[in-house]
């Protein structure tokens, strides 16, 4: 344990169901200076097309974070010990007007963005994309991604508006935010409006990976093929929590049957080891729909293992 950094409020020092939820019982910090990384809630769903209630998603994402200890006992990545991080808290958005909140996200990770610090993000709807990635687009050009889904979202608009849940991919292909050679989307699946729903993402130049790809095996030789493709330049990691099967995360807004296992999910972020990092985020978790907290659960594992996969992570 590294003295100089921040750690996670321990089970012995506080019972686990005590204490301030805040992720992983880190410090709360005001903002992101002199932090390697932050964990950051945007509690936004007036984006959400089908079920709502997304905005509950980042606290009680901490709130079961309160399970999780600093090191990753099976990669033994020990982020706590690397670098200062803390919980910088929830970005304000504005719950009756989703324009007014895509600016005030875009302008919370600018500043984000500006100390250098690498936000992991707990959401909200994945409408939140979007003004994240314009900030990522201002510090690093456009960026790759790794996008995991059952949903492309690359819809044009969703009735008649063109910012959405299910359109943050296509406007950002059209502002020039991705890099579309490095782009891979993973898990997609379900029924669509037209049979040709997957094809405009290969037309831009992503790979996807449809769900059927990843049935009964390992995603271990997928994510070696996906650090090819992405290379050294900057990645953003994008994780719909829809993109794993319903029966381990019933607690989201849009489910599809058939999807990933949770080892896999396990699989694609751990995979992700060795590229450039510059931001991730969990998305979609709707805990009313889920009211024993597993998807929360599950969420804050996941943000952990992104936590565990930045550049600069020491493996002890």
């Amino acid at each position: 344990m590294n003295a100089d950094y921040n750690q996670p409020l321990g089970g012995n020092e506080m019972p686990r169901f005590g204490g301030i939820a805040t992720m992983m019982r880190l410090p709360l910090a005001p903002d992101a200076r002199g932090l390697g990384a932050c964990f950051v809630g945007v509690p936004l769903d007036i984006g959400t097309s089908n079920r709502s209630g997304t905005r509950y998603g980042p606290r009680q994402i901490r709130a079961e974070s309160a399970l999780l200890r600093p090191y990753n006992m099976a990669t033994r990545a020990a982020p706590f010990d690397s670098f200062q991080v803390a919980d910088i808290g929830d970005v304000a958005i504005n719950t009756f007007n989703l324009a007014d909140s895509i600016g005030r996200i875009e302008s919370a990770y600018d500043h984000i963005v500006a100390e250098g610090c690498r936000p992991i993000t707990l959401g909200g709807d994945h409408t939140i994309a979007l003004p994240i990635l314009r900030a990522m687009r201002r510090r690093h050009g456009p960026v790759g991604l790794v996008h995991v889904d059952a949903h492309a979202d690359v819809n044009d608009t969703m009735f008649g508006e063109r910012i959405a849940h299910g359109t943050p991919f296509r406007r950002a292909v059209e502002e020039g935010l991705l890099d579309g050679s490095r782009v891979v989307q993973i898990g997609l699946r379900g029924t669509g409006y037209t049979a040709e729903d997957f094809d405009w993402c290969r037309q831009q130049g992503f790979r996807v990976v449809q769900v059927e790809e990843c049935w009964h095996r390992s995603l271990q030789p997928l994510m070696e093929q996906v650090r090819g493709q992405l290379g050294e330049g900057p990645v953003y990691l994008s994780f719909d929590i829809d993109g794993i099967d319903p029966a381990y995360a019933p607690g989201t807004g849009t489910p599809e049957i058939g999807g990933l296992t949770v080892p896999q999910a396990l699989e694609i972020i751990r995979g992700t080891w060795g590229l450039d990092i510059v931001g991730a985020d969990i998305v979609e978790v709707s805990p009313p729909y889920d009211p024993h907290g597993n998807t929360a659960l599950l969420a804050a594992n996941l943000a952990f293992e992104m936590l565990c996969v930045l550049p600069g992570v020491k493996r002890r």
